[in-house]
């Protein structure tokens, strides 16, 4: 009777175990979520690129062929799958490299509907395709209109598990390093992976 009693009470210690680390992981991403969209963009924005903020002028518009490009919607998951293999971050879409504002109506023109709602919808889809489901819910999006044009700011957390871009047939592990998302090599990832692993314990 003992035995059934000692493993009740470990089921019981087990349950609560893993609620106060789901609980801890939730404080965290709201402390994440909140810290980030408190913070102005144009504030952001003079801070420049970083491991943790990223810049892209437009979604899909190719502002210089004047037509949609869909690799460069390609460019934009793969900085996504970036930000969650490292420590999450902003991606802002409407912003030129040097913090000039080029806002995504361009882009916004060529969706049905041509809209943020449609834009949004996109952008998600894309990201689903390309890194799948569950990363989604990792990322979120706001709409801000800064000097009369609109901005996407895109707010990635970190994510617990590996996130990889698939592209065909091909699963592609992407990481933030300095200013840029760079694909590492199966050992790179290996190594990076292990290491992140023993960090995390």
């Amino acid at each position: 009777m003992s035995l059934i009693y000692a493993a009740i009470g470990g089921a019981i210690g087990l349950g609560f175990g893993v609620y106060h680390v789901r609980l801890v992981h939730e404080r965290s991403r709201v402390r994440f979520l909140e810290r980030e969209l408190n913070e102005e963009l144009p504030l952001l924005i003079a801070r420049g690129e970083s491991e943790q903020l990223e810049f892209k002028s437009s979604f899909r518009w190719d502002r210089r062929q004047e037509k949609v490009n869909r690799s460069l919607q390609q460019v934009i998951v793969k900085t996504l799958a970036g930000f969650l293999n490292q420590e999450g971050g902003t991606l802002l879409i409407g912003v030129e490299d040097d913090g000039s504002i080029a806002g995504i109506e361009a882009d916004m023109q060529t969706l049905k509907p041509a809209n943020q709602d449609g834009f949004e919808r996109l952008l998600m889809d894309t990201a689903k395709e390309g890194l799948g489901g569950h990363a989604c819910a990792l990322i979120h999006c706001r709409f801000h209109k800064l000097e009369e044009k609109i901005v996407c700011r895109v707010i990635v957390e970190k994510s617990l598990e590996p996130i990889y871009f698939s592209e065909g047939s091909v699963a592609r592990f992407m990481l933030r390093a300095g200013n840029s998302t760079r694909e590492l090599d199966v050992r790179e990832a290996q190594a990076y992976l292990q290491h992140r692993g023993k960090v995390s314990i």
